[in-house]
């Protein structure tokens, strides 16, 4: 299972030239941060465990990915959400349906408990033979993963000419930004990044949680973008990043990162100054983000 050395191409869009990690590319069912982030896992003996716990959205992209992984290594998958909506029970799609042909647990707090999402969380009990993972992977054990890509970078970058390089990529949790701010902050590479659940402060919350105190830099503090609502100007610049990569981005964080970019970088871009972007897949959630944009916008 390829889950390492992505390749790097080059591209524009909008007047920036930018290099890209495809990290996108790195396995049909671990693609992205998540197959960083669960690296660790994937190399731990099978016999550890028999279960997986975690939790979150019904179309989450770290369902698919945990759902691969209990299907790999002979794990069952219990991921609680707060609901499911009726129209994707009726009609599976995206994340949701490929993590049931997996054969995951998803268990609605609220049709089976009657209660939401957080009091059933404050009251499970994880037994010993299962491993819980926080929602999207926020979890130290992350880090080993991160490192990995970190080195990759590090690699690539030191067969590139002399200059200075910005790593960019959108966060939900921030997991992946925190650790790769910590393995390239060292080597005077900065990482860029917008917090696209919650806001910037909920974004230090997270970061805080995992025990660190040193962090990326945020851009659009002061801008406010609600997790998983509609805008037309993410779609438009999905569309745009489309048409001028001829690559598919993810709808749900990449469009509002590109907006702080396509404002910051001219702002801050210096000689020798170069961008890498992160592709951290999530293209499979597109399917559903689509349908709801077409149901909306028409």
């Amino acid at each position: 299972m390829q889950l390492a050395h992505s390749p790097v191409t080059y591209h524009q869009f909008n007047g920036i030239s930018f290099a890209l990690k495809r990290d996108d590319l790195l396995h049909p069912q671990f693609s992205g941060n998540k197959a960083r982030k669960l690296m660790t896992l994937l190399h731990t003996p099978s016999a550890t465990f028999d279960r997986l716990i975690s939790y979150g959205s019904a179309q989450a992209n770290s369902l698919f990915s945990m759902a691969a992984l209990a299907h790999l290594k002979g794990w069952s998958l219990d991921y609680y959400v707060d609901h499911i909506p009726a129209w994707l029970q009726q009609n599976p799609l995206g994340n949701y349906a490929k993590a049931l042909e997996l054969g995951a647990n998803i268990i609605s707090t609220r049709a089976y408990y009657d209660t939401s999402l957080t009091d059933h969380l404050s009251t499970l009990s994880v037994p010993q033979n299962a491993c819980f993972i926080p929602e999207g992977g926020r979890f130290p054990q992350a880090e080993a993963g991160i490192n990995t890509l970190a080195a990759e970078l590090l690699e690539w970058f030191r067969h590139q000419p002399p200059q200075h390089w910005v790593v960019a990529l959108p966060s939900g949790t921030g997991t992946s930004a925190l650790y790769l701010h910590k393995a390239l902050a060292p080597k005077n590479i900065q990482v860029v990044t917008c917090a696209c659940v919650g806001g910037a402060e909920y974004l230090q919350s997270q970061w805080q949680e995992l025990g660190e105190t040193d962090y990326p830099t945020i851009l659009g503090l002061d801008q406010k973008h609600h997790f998983g609502k509609l805008y037309p100007r993410d779609w438009s610049i999905w569309q745009q990043l489309a048409q001028e990569t001829e690559i598919e981005f993810d709808l749900l964080y990449d469009p509002f990162m590109w907006q702080q970019l396509l404002e910051w970088w001219p702002k801050h871009a210096k000689e020798g100054m170069n961008l890498l972007y992160l592709h951290q897949g999530g293209q499979l959630g597109n399917t559903t983000m689509i349908k709801r944009y077409q149901r909306k916008y028409a």
